[in-house]
């Protein structure tokens, strides 16, 4: 992989130089899955080792190695899309994307009466100045939800105000959606309440689900644990730009979203003594953990626990990831602290190398985006052929497809 020096933001930074149009495939309406399957883990599992070979994910336990140990993202979905109707008949469409004040989302979730959110809106022309207004129905009394614009960027900082008893993530609760993936191309139904989020989600955040988990049940869980396969648990909220198109022929111009997590210690702690099998489910397993060990990686936490886009291209270091994830251990000890909020931004493309994972459980993604970069990345040339076999073997794509099992065998 080339790399060329670039300007990005004002900075000089060396960039693997990648067309988007060479991670490109025919993806057929037909094998886009619109619905989940009835049972969790009834899904096929391709698995990528140094052959390809298929199996049903129910299986997963006995399929993996007893020293694994498997990293999930247990963010839940909130309810993130408001509808309202305006007198004349027009429908706005507000999707809430992260908070702006308070800003962190446990703060603003909890918020009671007002919060701010920056937002994308839909039919966004026939919203002029005035304020929203949407019924709100609470243990069988009926309040009111006003939304009112703020301040405009790319986004919308929307202002909620609400006079039901309840907090923002109540409030969602009582009207939001569930904001399923556009490509789906249906309203979320009530099946979607349940199917698109995983069975062991707990704090909210995401707006858009970690899909890799959807597939484990808990008989799958209770299989993994009697197999002894250790487990441990991190947050990163999904965001909406998980789904944002490359639209630059090259990959370096894209910019890529901004995604928050909790680092808890005690299980920096926990992979810091198991690095040798570490498995992430989920492209934002992995985007979290490759995050945490270049924070690791840095001299100091002067810039905070923020990683920008191209920033782990920079370093030329062949540091442990037992080494990294002690570093930050010890900040955080010197801090008194038992977790800390991070955030990252970084795009995961072909030309980088894995420090964390050895393995990585994951759907089937859309053409040209960010996460079939980041499989591309980590498997090589041999995405080609998985998906190659995937399309010529009927497997169901996209977020309610079925999944994959891709080993790192460099």
């Amino acid at each position: 992989m080339r790399l060329k020096l670039f300007d990005v933001k004002d900075k000089k930074q060396f960039i693997p130089e990648i067309s988007v149009k060479d991670y490109t495939y025919s993806l057929p309406e037909e094998k886009i899955a619109r619905y989940p399957n009835s049972e969790r883990d009834s899904s096929r599992l391709l698995i990528c080792d140094r052959d390809i070979s298929e199996d049903v994910f129910s299986h997963l336990p006995d399929i993996l190695s007893p020293d694994s140990l498997l990293v999930f993202n247990n963010s839940k979905v909130i309810r993130a899309r408001i509808f309202f109707k305006k007198e004349t008949g027009a429908l706005i469409e507000i999707f809430c994307l992260h908070p702006g004040a308070p800003s962190t989302f446990d703060e603003s979730l909890s918020s009671v009466r007002y919060c701010s959110w920056w937002c994308a809106v839909g039919n966004a022309r026939k919203w002029k100045n005035e304020t929203l207004e949407k019924e709100l129905e609470y243990e069988g009394k009926k309040y009111c939800l006003k939304a009112k614009k703020l301040d405009i960027n790319d986004d919308f900082l929307i202002m909620f105000e609400w006079d039901a008893p309840v907090n923002f993530s109540k409030a969602l609760d009582c009207c939001g959606n569930i904001p399923i993936p556009p490509y789906l191309k249906r309203d979320s139904e009530q099946i979607d309440e349940y199917s698109y989020q995983t069975v062991y989600s707990k704090p909210k955040g995401s707006v858009a689900a970690p899909t890799a988990g959807l597939h484990f049940s808990r008989k799958v869980l209770d299989s993994l644990k009697n197999r002894g396969i250790d487990f441990e648990e991190i947050t990163l909220h999904v965001g909406a730009g998980t789904f944002k198109p490359i639209k630059d022929e090259l990959v370096h111009k894209h910019e890529m979203h901004r995604e928050t997590f909790i680092i808890n210690r005690s299980t920096l702690e926990h992979l810091r003594d198991k690095t040798d099998n570490i498995i992430a489910v989920g492209t934002t397993s992995a985007r979290m953990l490759e995050s945490l060990y270049w924070l690791g990686v840095r001299e100091n936490d002067e810039d905070g626990y923020s990683l920008s886009q191209w920033e782990a291209y920079q370093h030329d270091t062949d540091m442990s990831v037992r080494e990294a994830f002690t570093r930050l251990i010890d900040r955080m000890g010197s801090r008194k602290t038992s977790s800390e909020q991070a955030s990252t931004e970084i795009m995961i493309v072909p030309g980088y190398r894995f420090r964390t994972i050895k393995g990585l459980i994951t759907n089937f993604h859309q053409p040209e985006s960010t996460l079939i970069l980041l499989v591309a990345a980590f498997i090589g040339d041999k995405w080609k052929d998985v998906y190659r076999y995937a399309l010529n073997n009927d497997f169901r794509f996209l977020s309610y497809g079925d999944c994959s099992l891709l080993f790192n065998n460099e």
